[in-house]
């Protein structure tokens, strides 16, 4: 079969893609050819859940004292196939494994504790739950998916006539259990019992198959799955779900509605941080959250036992029309978060064992009728991690139902996955979250100097940033510099002036649209002009009133809406200046606007502090690097006013400090970023002086 051929064998509509390349594939069939075939197999997520899944090839080594070792190869705990490289795989060996098929029974602890003083090579990951299933199936190469066409026909009453309608003798049907010793045990002997067989489909589970080599594997996994994607094709429904109950609404109307109750659900949804949201309007999405039988269907329970622990046994579905109107989307979305967290908690005390600790009970999905699907995490990563599973469960209640109707895990079982200590064991591989993990801070003109830098400190502590600024592109650069290096969706650009009224609001929408909210606002944009009051035009005093001063009251006025909507309190910085405090000669208008930032400033701390808004200054003087300000004019009207040529200004400022140093944009940013951090929790009001030293700008 040629290349051409290869890619475009199994690609009929409805029908997994085949995506081998013999030109691409590595020529052995060991542990390349493995991480080769998991990232294949993890590219289409119809077929495997993100973070899910588990593949394995078995070969012979040579241990370190050169003899010959057959080692099981297989993914490493908590790692996803798309991405995993050679290191992600967990090395066993295999004749040490294999004995425990013949054991009657193994805790999970025993048999972790067993596996791991297998391992072939240390520094390894921790192996797959799963490893004892791909030991024992006989088979050189192992792969274990989460098809959606597979779990749909495993989700029905009635799963095992319909695979057996689909495959014959060709697959076996193994009920659920919890994966572990016993399911391993099981699958393993059905295989081993039963030559002619292609594969095992898990109960409300998945599917296993293999093959002799890494392509005959993957291929297999195709061909089962395409079989079963036909079946439903063939008994695919006219109206799904029942048919539509309500209408979308117009995309304007769809965003602010959501402008207005994002915030009031991320509030409410806040645990021991703030959560971070994203919305899908997508058409399948729509198909469900607008049907007849979302609001029974949806409670049913999860689609997969790996979807628990990223979204919950089930979403919180909102008893809501567009016709009810906003006030009663507000009331339906807060009443209905309360309502969860005491189903959450009733569920977690009716199931729990010694030493389990609830999560937060918040949902991490929240249907809504007419608007889409909200999906919540710990970052945007998380909420979108929550976000794919949950389409996944779509696909799969839509072809269950099909096919005779949906079931699911009942609460014991769902409960014994979520807070399975193996389970649990994937997340604390995770690192300790960072102080400002789940914040959404909105910076204004961010895409260069001071702004630049305070959206790069933050992002590096774990907030996601609003890059906002009247340069479009230089915001742009900025958003993506963040994105690159703090991952997913960190951070993302609006063009905003700052004295348009209707600009600052729309880049507040444009947050909450994007993440769910703001926690963190910080008043950076500026200009700055020098004349002597006989020189200075009316213009340029108004110029700076409408930016400096003018414009943050703007954006503190809309962060004061939307943090009193959130209702989780919430942190303003104001950037101002030495002249905010110290007389500026030549430079009144610029002097008089800074000053009124700083008193702005401490009149909203007194306003917000019954809220829990905290409202704090920082005052540095003399930035030169990096800000579009001093490459204007303003470098060269602050050196006339001195007698000094333009390239004189740096060592200018720096002798006249106490400390005789330069100040730099990341200076201003570390003092920043320590207003808004947990460590100044009680500081409002706060004057931080960032100037090397200024004696005139001393605050007393």
């Amino acid at each position: 079969m040629t290349e051409t051929q290869t890619r475009t064998a199994s690609t009929r509509p409805g029908l997994p893609e085949n995506r081998w390349s013999d030109a691409d594939a590595p020529k052995s069939d060991g542990l390349a050819s493995l991480t080769y075939r998991s990232n294949l197999l993890g590219a289409d997520r119809t077929l495997v859940n993100i973070y899910g899944g588990n593949t394995s090839t078995k070969s012979v080594e040579i241990d370190h004292l050169g003899r010959d070792v057959t080692v099981l190869w297989v993914k490493g705990s908590g790692s996803d196939i798309a991405s995993i490289t050679e290191k992600g795989f967990a090395g066993l060996k295999l004749d040490e494994v294999l004995p425990l098929f013949d054991r009657p029974s193994m805790s999970d602890e025993e048999m972790t504790a067993y596996l791991d003083r297998t391992a072939f090579e240390v520094g390894r990951p921790r192996q797959s739950i799963e490893t004892l299933l791909h030991a024992f199936v006989p088979a050189k190469h192992v792969d274990h998916t989460h098809p959606d066409a597979i779990i749909a026909i495993a989700c029905t009453p009635n799963g095992p006539d319909i695979m057996r309608e689909i495959y014959g003798d060709r697959a076996a049907w193994v009920d659920y259990i919890r994966p572990g010793f016993t399911l391993s045990q099981q699958i393993g002997a059905a295989v081993r019992d039963n030559p002619g067989l292609e594969a095992v489909v898990m109960g409300k589970h998945g599917l296993v198959t293999w093959g002799d080599t890494s392509k005959e594997s993957y291929e297999s996994t195709l061909k089962i799955i395409g079989e079963a994607q036909a079946y439903l094709d063939a008994h695919a429904e006219a109206q799904p779900f029942g048919g539509a109950k309500v209408q979308s609404v117009s995309d304007e109307e769809r965003d602010a509605l959501l402008f207005s109750v994002l915030p009031i659900l991320r509030g409410a949804m806040k645990g021991a941080r703030p959560v971070i949201l994203e919305v899908d309007t997508s058409e399948n999405i729509m198909e469900f959250v607008n049907s007849n039988a979302a609001a029974e269907l949806s409670q049913v329970g999860a689609a997969c036992p790996d979807h628990l622990v990223h979204t919950k046994r089930v979403p919180l579905y909102l008893d809501w029309t567009p016709e009810q109107g906003l006030d009663a989307l507000k009331t339906a979305a807060q009443e209905g978060v309360t309502r969860f967290k005491t189903e959450y908690a009733a569920y977690f005390d009716g199931n729990k064992g010694d030493g389990d600790v609830m999560f937060t009970p918040a949902p991490r999905v929240v249907l809504i009728p007419g608007l889409g699907m909200v999906n919540s995490g710990p970052d945007a990563q998380g909420a979108d991690v929550s976000r794919q599973l949950y389409t996944r469960a779509i696909q799969v209640m839509k072809s269950a139902s099909s096919l005779g109707g949906f079931v699911s895990l009942s609460a014991a079982e769902s409960y014994a996955i979520e807070y399975w200590p193996l389970e649990l064991y994937k997340l604390s591989l995770k690192p300790a979250p960072k102080a400002l993990e789940g914040h959404v801070a909105l910076v204004t003109g961010a895409a260069s100097g001071i702004g630049r830098a305070i959206a790069h400190r933050l992002a590096a502590d774990g907030a996601h940033i609003v890059i906002a600024d009247l340069n479009a592109d230089g915001g742009q650069t900025v958003a993506d510099e963040v994105t690159k290096g703090r991952g997913h969706r960190r951070a993302t650009a609006v063009s905003m002036n700052v004295t348009e009224e209707g600009q600052v609001t729309h880049a507040y929408q444009h947050a909450v649209l994007t993440y769910g909210g703001v926690d963190i606002a910080v008043n950076n944009a500026g200009i700055a002009s020098s004349a002597p009051i006989e020189d200075t035009s009316l213009e340029m005093w108004n110029r700076n009133q409408s930016i400096l001063s003018t414009g943050y009251f703007l954006v503190a006025r809309e962060a004061f809406k939307l943090m009193r909507a959130q209702a989780t309190g919430g942190s303003l910085v104001f950037i101002g200046s030495k002249n905010s405090v110290a007389a500026g000669k030549n430079a009144a208008a610029y002097s008089a606007a800074k000053a009124a930032e700083l008193h702005l400033a401490r009149c909203l701390a007194e306003e917000g502090g019954a809220a829990g808004i905290r409202v704090n200054s920082v005052l540095p003087d003399g930035i030169l690097a990096g800000s579009s300000i001093w490459d204007g004019k303003w470098r060269a009207e602050r050196a006339a006013t001195y007698g000094l040529q333009p390239d004189q200004l740096e060592e200018f400022y720096r002798n006249r400090t106490t400390l005789k140093v330069n100040v730099f944009p990341e200076d201003i940013a570390e003092a920043t970023y320590w207003l808004i951090s947990p460590a100044a929790a009680k500081t409002t009001g706060g004057v931080i002086t960032v100037d090397g030293g200024v004696p005139t700008a001393y605050v007393r």
